[in-house]
């Protein structure tokens, strides 16, 4: 039986069980909390919660990294780096971010872009993955853009009238839909290639506001209306990421994975989201 061991068994991992499970897969999710597990358990996923509990490591097949760098690096492997890297895999996955890269003021970046991040979590994620790739592992480490699908959409807040529309001239963002990051997972899975790197991004970069005005439009409310980046009152982390401003390339995974991405563009996959829960 393949068996996933799930690290930080979160939003993207749970999409991708939801994938494997019908195909007869076993996975064995980590989280921080009994809460967490008792909802792991509901899934059918058997849940450890880590840290605090031994990981399961000779009974997977493959494994999924799902959780986030902290000032001394890699949690997992500051744990359990030589465990792992004994264990036989047939395939090892690690979800960064495409804050590796830094800001590239609206320029786009690939797979080959020399990393230059400019803030704590990039470069946190940087020695991250160099700990990952050091343990000699079949490891494919996937950067992912910003995340969204169900229950993480605009539409709650443009209906409470709490959505912003920040301006800053300039300004772009990457952005995946969940069930893209699943099935491009899948399909790694599928054609594992040990060492690979992908961007895992839909095909349209775009300012953070359009996809606000969007959403509102879809919901035929009233575009929320505009504030100026340097006067808007906002917390550090979301200023944080307007800090940066890239267009990620995501030619890769569609030639090496043959993926063809459910949701190619913020439109679509809004407009998937609203029809699922309108």
């Amino acid at each position: 039986m393949k068996t996933l061991l799930s690290l930080g068994h979160g939003y993207s991992a749970q999409a991708l069980a939801r994938l494997l499970q019908p195909q007869g897969w076993h996975i064995i999710g980590t989280t921080r909390s009994t809460e967490g597990a008792v909802q792991l358990r509901a899934q059918g996923v058997e849940a450890l919660v880590w840290p605090g509990t031994p990981l399961p490591l000779p009974r997977a097949t493959h494994l999924l990294s799902s959780i986030a760098p902290d000032a001394n690096g890699d949690p997992v492997l500051a744990e359990h780096a030589k465990e792992i890297a004994q264990t036989a895999f047939e395939w090892v996955g690690y979800l960064s971010t495409t804050g590796v890269y830094g800001d590239h003021q609206g320029g786009w970046v690939d797979e080959t872009t020399p990393l230059t991040p400019g803030t704590k979590r990039g470069q946190q994620r940087v020695q991250a993955e160099a700990q990952w790739q050091a343990l000699g592992l079949p490891l494919h480490i996937f950067r992912l853009a910003g995340i969204y699908g169900p229950g993480r959409g605009p539409f709650a807040k443009v209906r409470d009238g709490s959505a912003r529309r920040i301006l800053k001239p300039g300004q772009v963002f990457s952005r995946i839909h969940v069930e893209d990051i699943a099935q491009i997972l899948a399909a790694s899975i599928t054609r594992p290639d040990p060492g690979a790197i992908y961007n895992v991004c839909d095909d349209d970069p775009a300012p953070p506001e359009d996809v606000i005005a969007y959403a509102a439009e879809l919901l035929g409310l009233p575009i929320p209306p505009a504030e100026d980046w340097d006067k808007a009152e906002m917390t550090p982390m979301a200023r944080s990421f307007y800090a940066e401003s890239k267009r990620v390339r995501n030619d890769k995974l569609k030639s090496d994975l043959g993926i063809t991405l459910i949701h190619p563009d913020y439109r679509a996959g809004l407009a998937a989201l609203l029809a699922q829960d309108p």
